[in-house]
């Protein structure tokens, strides 16, 4: 038999141990805490882009509050740190270009393709300083090329070298995050840079930086919108919902270049004729995955995987839902 005093201890310690077990649950799944509460929408978004315009307007969080669905925004650098959130739970949603799906989904990332932007192969470069004496891509053999491992236009650097004959072996990559390739760029202390707007824009305007490639004629640059799994199957018709508004965000730029571009000017802290630039060849006009979007993803993945740039081959289809949203 147990004594009071016993009994008394037993009971607290197993108080304790419950506590301590229902606090480990809820910081594992913060939703468990919640689960009678509001649903909520984590948004990775970068600093440009049809993301950034509907999180300006706010048009999403008016839709998808009277379902009691919260929306909270999240800013990445780059398309590589925005889906290493989504991996890790930090993001259901987000926006990429064409490489770091790939990269992400061979490093075993569980992620869908939703939705994807047309073509928009003016929207990134390798450009060089204006200083520079070099005139062409061929010239980069042997020279230093910065870029954002893992980013759009890593895909597109692999493309213009095979184009005049050059292996990606034939120059020095040097992978820098955005800000730290302009400063490596502006210093001189690299030859070229290879980059995406509204970057793009502000380099050639502020300066003065010239394009010694873009990517017509070489790729495609889809913007995909992506989602984690597990939040995709749980949630389809909030992804609807956000497709379907970006669907509508995206019309109303194409048509309002000019307010677009002082949206973003306003969001990103760039003077509006840089963002206009950046955003009059931007290609607008959301639309579902294809299988021939599929199809120029896989070819991409193909690329990356015989250049070991990725661990192993991959099968974009198995980054699909099973059933359409």
């Amino acid at each position: 038999m147990y004594s009071n005093d016993k009994r008394n201890a037993r009971r607290r310690a197993l108080g304790l141990l419950s506590a301590t077990a229902l606090g480990a649950v809820t910081a594992t799944f913060p939703s468990f805490g919640l689960a009678q509460g509001k649903r909520t929408l984590r948004i990775g978004f970068q600093k440009y882009g049809t993301l950034t315009i509907l999180k300006a307007r706010g048009t999403l969080e008016k839709r998808l509050a009277p379902q009691g669905i919260e929306v909270k925004w999240n800013e990445f650098p780059s398309g590589p740190v925005l889906l290493e959130g989504l991996n890790v739970g930090s993001v259901d949603f987000g926006t990429v270009g064409e490489a770091p799906p790939i990269f992400a989904q061979a490093a075993g990332a569980n992620l869908v393709y939703v939705a994807n932007e047309p073509p928009s192969p003016l929207s990134e470069a390798i450009v060089v300083p204006k200083t520079s004496t070099l005139k062409s891509v061929a010239e980069l053999k042997g020279k230093k090329v910065v870029l954002n491992k893992g980013s759009n236009v890593h895909y597109l650097l692999v493309k213009a070298l095979e184009k005049v004959g050059l292996d990606y072996k034939d120059i020095e990559t040097v992978f820098l995050p955005p800000s730290d390739a302009r400063a490596a760029f502006e210093r001189g202390s690299v030859d070229a840079w290879v980059i995406w707007d509204p970057f793009l824009a502000a380099a050639e305007k502020q300066l003065g930086a010239r394009i010694l490639a873009d990517g017509k004629g070489l790729v495609a640059n889809h913007q995909f919108f992506l989602a984690s799994r597990p939040y995709a199957e749980k949630n389809p018709d909030v992804i609807r919902e956000v497709i379907d508004e970006l669907v509508k965000v995206d019309e109303w730029a194409a048509k309002n270049i000019k307010e677009t571009a002082s949206i973003l000017s306003g969001q990103i802290g760039l003077d509006a004729s840089i963002v206009e630039l950046a955003a009059s060849r931007y290609t607008y006009g959301v639309k579902p995955i294809t299988e021939q979007v599929l199809v120029e993803q896989q070819k991409i993945a193909d690329t990356f995987a015989a250049l070991k740039l990725i661990p192993k081959k991959i099968a974009v289809k198995d980054a699909t839902l099973l059933t359409k949203l």
